[in-house]
């Protein structure tokens, strides 16, 4: 191809000069014979140009080609060095780069909790990294999450408060025993000490107490204990969204940062075959040194863009590895192409309705209000009587002596009323009242905020559904723009900025793509998230 453009260039020279030289020998022909002569010049101008022109576009053909090999749509090319595969309709085939070590496929082992701290630099290097899906990152995290592990716990400890609460209710068996010694004292300096009676006894008491009538207190208990149950558990599955949540922006970042990977790098290979194409015209004569620098500072701008989207990987793949809560020595790839995660079959009304009806906010709330139902009426039992049946049986023997062992026995009702507590009981009814009413307020609140973020929600995803296919087809206007740009500045009817321009939004139309694919999944999620709607 070099050779072709210096050949033309070379027969370019030399017939310019043979024809001022036959005009200069037939300077007195008449009108006719310049016209024959001027279209002659003409004919022979043009066939140059179009044979330029052919040449320069067969060489531009096969540089296109090979380019095409390298050049990737946004959405249809895997880096081979990231496990984010991107889809297209078309996928051509992907940029030469450098092969990875092998992921390795073992599973992750539990976080185990070490207090020593590293002393060498071998001990937090990265030593092994690995692909996960969104599923299996949701799964690892919800092993590992400290708060998910908390909230679990909190369940389980509110569960031994139902056995507490209802074991006031129960038959109540005691047994009191007693060893002791009694005697007069001896008194020191009298003058006639006389010896001191004592005797040593033993008795034990068994005393059995049952509830028949607590005001309301005891059954309260058992059901604030209950509704205290239903609470965490419902804070677990709040948790556990929270943590969904993050896991998917995470994720969702570290595609977008893989994506911008593979842009950069497609942006790279398309400022280097520019730089070429200039260099190769800048030696064929139809090209200036200005067209050269203009491509080199495009092609320092497009390294320099890449690097920083190395390095936005490198932070996205360590933030997931921390919201994971796993071992930071290993180093976390996205496996989950870019692209829809799905659709959304409800009305925005219909998912309004479904959110009030899952979230377990709003439920908290109800949970609360019946809670302190329950403490208001134990608080207002504190000045009521309270009955209970009791029955003992004592035995009392002396072991200073030989007498027999005594016993005897008592069955009764005992009634305890604290008819006088200062005001106490009412107090405390009166703050259960208020704080009812604060539940209630939260209550509106939370429903209000539940609603907003599902309209938000579906909105945003409404928008970003149009912007995917809004930016598809700006892709495909931006691709075959860079072409008739490259074709142009190869005939030499075109200029080095309209490549460059080109090339610039070529490289915003791939972002567009991906960010509206990736914007739609984030409203997808939250969505499903407000609405506690998982698949």
């Amino acid at each position: 191809m070099l050779t072709l453009i210096k050949l033309i260039h070379m027969l370019n020279s030399r017939i310019a000069p043979s024809n001022l030289q036959h005009s200069r020998n037939y300077p007195k022909r008449n009108f006719v014979d310049g016209v024959v002569h001027r279209e002659r010049h003409q004919t022979k101008v043009g066939l140059r140009t179009i044979c330029t022109i052919v040449a320069l576009s067969l060489g531009g053909m096969v540089q296109m080609e090979i380019a095409t090999a390298r050049s990737l749509d946004v959405a249809a090319v895997s880096q081979s060095s990231q496990p984010t595969t991107l889809i297209a309709q078309n996928p051509p085939a992907p940029a030469p780069t450098p092969q990875p070590a092998p992921a390795s496929s073992a599973p992750i082992p539990n976080l185990i909790n070490n207090l020593n701290l590293p002393r060498t630099g071998n001990e937090v290097q990265i030593t092994g990294r690995r692909s996960i899906t969104l599923q299996e990152a949701i799964d690892i995290a919800f092993r590992n999450n400290r708060q998910i592990q908390a909230a679990r716990l909190t369940v389980d400890r509110s569960q031994t408060g139902i056995a507490q609460a209802r074991a006031a209710q129960a038959l109540q068996l005691q047994l009191l025993g007693n060893l002791q010694n009694q005697g007069s004292p001896l008194i020191i300096g009298d003058p006639s000490p006389t010896g001191t009676n004592s005797a040593s006894n033993v008795d034990g008491t068994l005393q059995a107490t049952y509830s028949i009538y607590s005001a309301g207190r005891n059954e309260s208990s058992v059901r604030a204990a209950e509704e205290q149950v239903q609470f965490d558990r419902l804070d677990l599955v709040r948790i556990e969204q929270l943590v969904r949540a993050q896991v998917l922006t995470a994720y969702y970042d570290l595609q977008a940062a893989d994506s911008s990977v593979i842009i950069n790098q497609a942006a790279v290979a398309d400022a280097t075959r520019s730089l070429s194409d200039a260099q190769l015209q800048e030696r064929a004569g139809v090209g200036t040194r200005f067209d050269i620098l203009r491509a080199q500072v495009q092609l320092a701008t497009a390294n320099q863009d890449l690097t920083n989207a190395q390095a936005q990987q490198q932070t996205a793949r360590k933030r997931i590895a921390q919201i994971l809560v796993v071992d930071n020595n290993t180093e976390f790839t996205a496996t989950d192409p870019v692209r829809e995660s799905g659709t959304w079959p409800y009305s925005l009304e219909d998912s309004v309705v479904i959110a009030f009806k899952n979230r377990p906010e709003l439920r908290q709330q109800i949970s609360l209000r019946r809670i302190s139902e329950q403490q208001q009426i134990i608080a207002s039992a504190g000045d009521s009587a309270q009955v209970n049946l009791f029955g003992r049986y004592g035995v009392n023997k002396s072991i200073s002596t030989s007498a027999p062992a005594q016993d005897n026995y008592s069955v009764g009702v005992q009634l305890s009323w604290s008819f006088l507590d200062g005001g106490a009981a009412g107090s405390s009814a009166n703050r259960e009242r208020v704080s009812q009413q604060i539940f209630e307020n939260q209550f509106t609140t939370t429903r209000n905020q539940v609603r907003f973020e599902v309209e938000q929600a579906f909105s945003t995803l409404g928008s970003n559904q149009k912007n995917i296919a809004t930016s598809t087809q700006a892709l495909r206007q931006a691709e075959e723009s860079l072409k008739l740009a490259r074709l142009r500045f190869q005939a030499g009817v075109g200029t080095q900025t309209d490549v460059i321009q080109a090339q610039t939004e070529l490289a915003r139309a791939r972002g567009n793509r991906i960010n509206a694919i990736i914007n739609y999944n984030r409203s997808l999620s939250d969505l499903r998230t407000a609405t506690l709607i998982l698949q």
